[in-house]
């Protein structure tokens, strides 16, 4: 009989892993746009700067939209979020 606790641990570990990888990616991908935007502003002539920031905001567009498309799929089929991870993400407040 295999161990079921083995399985579930790999598969938690993975979503761990996965949720930690994503907003480093987009990171990767914002700063590939903005490279991308200071080579052309830097090098209007040549097509490398638009292309930079063309892959960089072709990858921003997938990842925003599998992690809303993920979304909308929870929302529709009632699964709940690991609320752990939506707790570590606090929006900065405006101090009054």
């Amino acid at each position: 009989m295999p161990n079921l606790n083995y399985f579930e641990d790999t598969l938690e570990g993975i979503a761990n892993l996965v949720d930690a990888a994503v907003p480093i990616l987009i990171g990767i991908g914002l700063i590939i746009f903005f490279w991308g935007l200071v080579k052309y502003i830097r090098t209007a002539e040549s097509g490398d700067g638009k292309k930079i920031m063309l892959a960089g905001l072709a990858g921003l567009f997938i990842m925003v939209s599998v992690w809303g498309i993920i979304k909308l799929g929870q929302s529709v089929l009632g699964v709940q979020a690991n609320d752990a991870a939506m707790d570590a993400i606090n929006a900065p407040n405006v101090p009054r």
